[in-house]
């Protein structure tokens, strides 16, 4: 994957309109060069089953942050293999991280999440979307 860091549209979560206004979903219209090229690495991110469990862990934790001392355990995986896992969703713009002693927390960036949701969205006007 590469080094690349995505630009996130809020990092407090807020701006519920924000995704749908830079982003125009799948099946409105085609996504042009620029657009896939932001994409293609977070849809790479989630595209690991590791990966999408750890977001799936962080962002379902009652208070909206976990320590990774809680997530480590759940997987039969050494800690520096998921500390990498967890520094590419970071470097995907999913999570964010905040070190308190000798532990780091993370916590899921709403508005990435959003994004994609955007992105995935079928437009309300389409007929189908109904069925």
């Amino acid at each position: 994957m590469s080094k690349q860091e995505l630009p996130v549209v809020s990092a407090d979560g807020a701006g519920a309109g924000t995704a749908e206004r830079c982003c125009p979903t799948l099946l409105a219209a085609p996504l042009d060069e620029d657009q896939a090229a932001e994409l293609a690495p977070v849809f790479k991110a989630l595209g690991d089953p590791v990966r999408l469990r750890l977001l799936s862990m962080i962002a379902s934790r009652a208070g909206g942050e976990v320590c990774v001392c809680d997530l480590t355990p759940a997987f039969a995986l050494s800690q520096p293999t998921i500390s990498h896992h967890l520094k590419l969703l970071r470097q995907a713009g999913l999570i964010a991280s905040e070190r308190r002693g000798t532990w780091v927390y993370y916590r899921l960036l709403p508005a990435a999440t959003d994004r994609l949701a955007a992105v995935l969205t079928r437009p309300a006007t389409d007929p189908a979307a109904t069925s």
